[in-house]
């Protein structure tokens, strides 16, 4: 593998901690990244490449013989990326677009979840106004509407009441305010209990974990305001346990690798459970197609082995039979605090200059940038989530210590985030993306 250029697509944080992950490889492999942002500069080389644009991609791979692409954002697998790499011999870490299906399709995942008898909350599913109008009568809320497609974070809605409920029935299905992602609905039971992210390395068939992460999804500090894409996170996650982690994939990571390759479709790359842990037992709240957005900042500074052979072996499907249902090796604690800009989630303000964010930083702290761009030498707001803090340390309270004291040290005008990242919550609530 010495020699070995590598692309990875996409622009944000998540993109710079694979970025840097990789960049670390023990064999020193040659780092692009399309389009990344100028803060992944030091580790890569840019390409001014959208993430879906397939042609532009395949084509730039082709041309500049890249080894080996590891997707980022939900879009790029969505938009069949990975089936169009393999298709001309290039290896590829995330799943055709039949897989990722898990993602772009949340009825799809839902109906495979119920086909398989796997653990997941109640549903209905409209297709119409009307009919998501006649589905609230006699529901008990609060209640969950959920967007069946794409939508960047903002399709995921707790009802707390019929008002709010029809509000969004309204916003979604007849004004549009989704697109295409909204024109079919699930309307979905409301669970209780906590929340944690398993996110699994598949090679279609073995499987290796993460550390469970938790991911803070919602605006304000205690879980309240809109849904983002992500405003802090935490690994490993005070539950479950190691070995509750590896009994909830044991129970649905097999049975859904094994449905996918009865349909031809060999799921190789990064499978992300969201679940929530309730009284009854853990239930399937979402599937993502690849590394969570801030998950990934947490969990790739834990590793203590090489992520790049594990990636490779997961591409071509030849993980060791003996790492089958086992943890990449990891050690220690770490928390991510999402800096955002003023607006955020709805609309948020950029342009602004950042202060700060030179360092330099403590030994342990990572500063992933994802909204940002630089104009004349200063660094400027380009985003919503605008960057990630993170602090490694032993403990996790050390590491939340670490990373709010780091956040302390960048500003910019209406910088807001959240105080709460990583403390045990009085109660967690279904916050999936």
């Amino acid at each position: 593998m010495i020699g070995m250029r590598v692309l990875v697509v996409g622009q944000g944080g998540r993109e710079h901690a694979l970025v840097e992950a990789l960049h670390n490889a023990d064999d020193h492999p040659q780092i692009f990244v399309a389009p990344g942002n100028p803060g992944m500069e030091p580790l890569a080389e840019r390409v001014a490449i959208g993430p879906t644009d397939v042609e532009s991609i395949v084509g730039w791979s082709r041309k500049n013989e890249i080894d080996f692409v590891v997707i980022g954002p939900d879009a790029a697998v969505a938009a069949g990326l990975a089936d169009a790499l393999r298709e001309v011999g290039i290896a590829v870490l995330g799943p055709g677009a039949a897989g990722a299906r898990l993602e772009s399709s949340k009825r799809y995942a839902k109906e495979l979840l119920q086909r398989l008898g796997l653990p997941t909350a109640a549903c209905r599913v409209a297709t119409s106004p009307a009919e998501a109008e006649a589905m609230l009568r006699g529901v008990t809320y609060p209640i969950v509407l959920k967007a069946d497609g794409l939508a960047a974070g903002k399709g995921v809605f707790i009802a707390a009441d019929e008002r709010e409920a029809l509000a969004t029935i309204d916003a979604w299905m007849r004004q549009g305010e989704l697109g295409d992602a909204g024109s079919t609905i699930l309307i979905e039971e409301y669970l209780r209990g906590e929340e944690t992210s398993i996110l699994v390395l598949s090679d279609g068939e073995r499987w290796m974990l993460f550390p469970p992460a938790r991911d803070h999804k919602r605006i304000g500090e205690g879980d309240t305001g809109l849904n983002t894409g992500g405003m802090g996170a935490c690994a490993p996650a005070r539950v479950p346990s190691e070995a509750e982690a590896i009994a909830i994939a044991k129970q649905i990571v097999d049975p859904v690798l094994a449905a996918l390759r009865e349909e031809k479709n060999p799921y190789r790359g990064i499978l992300y459970l969201g679940m929530m842990l309730t009284e009854k037992g853990p239930q399937v709240l979402e599937f993502n197609a690849r590394f969570g957005d801030p998950e990934a900042q947490v969990v790739l500074p834990l590793l203590t082995e090489d992520p790049l052979p594990l990636f490779w072996n997961a591409a071509l499907g030849r993980l060791p039979a003996e790492r089958h249902a086992t943890f990449v090796k990891h050690e220690g604690a770490a928390v991510c605090v999402v800096l955002a800009a003023p607006g955020y989630p709805a609309r948020p303000a950029t342009g602004s200059d950042i202060e700060g964010l030179e360092g330099p930083w403590p030994h342990g702290v990572h500063v992933y940038h994802a909204g940002v761009d630089r104009h004349h030498g200063q660094w400027v707001t380009s985003g919503g989530r605008v960057l990630g803090v993170t602090a490694r340390a032993m403990t996790l309270d050390d590491a939340r210590e670490a990373a709010y004291a780091a956040a302390s040290h960048i500003y910019f005008p209406g910088m807001q985030y959240r105080r709460d990242i990583a403390l045990v919550p009085e109660e967690s609530r279904s916050e999936e993306s």
